[in-house]
């Protein structure tokens, strides 16, 4: 029984909830960029290069045949996953960039001091009846 509570332990610790949420919300937020890059940045690029499409883009090492299917280098995918990692990539470091500057100002930012205890404020009247005898 001993194995199973510490799974239980472990499957609901917060780290591994957090990540969890982490990775289901990359998922997510991979799917929207790759429909950014591929349904909107790419077309306009391609239309620039004149009405290039990149994912048609690629090389046949070997024609196909009545039993095999063509060897082909499809660079064009490639240079669609990198657009989509390049994007990737600025967002992670803008939303990285967002996050430390909000700490830093929260860091910066001046605290009340502490409300001092009881024991402080004993002690302080302690001190000021012996300055008062002096």
């Amino acid at each position: 029984m001993g194995m199973v509570k510490e799974f239980k332990e472990f499957a609901v610790k917060g780290n591994v909830v957090d990540m969890a949420v982490g990775i289901i919300m990359g998922a997510a937020f991979g799917k929207i960029v790759s429909s950014l890059v591929g349904d909107v940045v790419m077309p306009p690029i391609g239309a620039l290069l004149g009405g290039v499409d990149f994912s048609d883009l690629a090389i046949t090492i070997v024609q196909a045949t009545a039993d095999a299917p063509a060897v082909v280098l499809a660079y064009g995918k490639f240079i669609q996953t990198v657009v989509d990692f390049t994007i990737v990539a600025l967002a992670i470091f803008a939303m990285v960039k967002v996050i430390n500057t909000l700490k830093r100002k929260e860091a910066e930012a001046p605290t009340a001091p502490p409300e001092p205890t009881a024991q402080e404020v004993l002690l302080t009247e302690i001190r000021d009846l012996l300055k008062e005898r002096q």
